[in-house]
């Protein structure tokens, strides 16, 4: 399937840092277009470590997504290339000179995507 990156308008405002530009004209239209993969994913790293997402209350999800992604390196690692791996030669380029920063901008957005996605996660 080859889905075309979508356009996010007014992200872009006047005076943002060259960080937060790529962060919102590259990673979260990168992001919005993987959403059904990023959901497929999670729930498989879900029942794979057979955790029963769904009995959790709203604060234990919250933080069962911030605690895997702080500590299983490789879901993480898995989940970055999910986004990393749509990027352009030049967008590579940028994000190896900015990968640390860019890593915690993606995964903090990811994270919140699945906060707001729990419908679709727990069905």
């Amino acid at each position: 399937m080859s889905e075309e990156r979508p356009i996010l308008k007014g992200l872009l405002k006047e005076g943002t840092t060259d960080l937060e530009t790529f962060q919102n004209q590259t990673i979260r239209p990168i992001i919005k277009m993987q959403h059904a993969l990023l959901i497929a994913s999670f729930v498989k790293y879900l029942q794979k470590r057979k955790i029963d997402f769904s009995r959790l209350t709203v604060s234990k999800k919250n933080q069962k997504i911030v605690t895997i992604y702080k500590t299983d390196h490789n879901h993480k690692n898995i989940t970055l290339g999910l986004i990393i791996g749509h990027f352009t030669i030049d967008e590579f380029a940028f994000y190896n000179t900015n990968a640390s920063e860019l890593n915690r901008r993606i995964l903090q957005i990811i994270s919140q995507r699945l906060i707001d996605s729990f419908p679709e996660i727990t069905a």
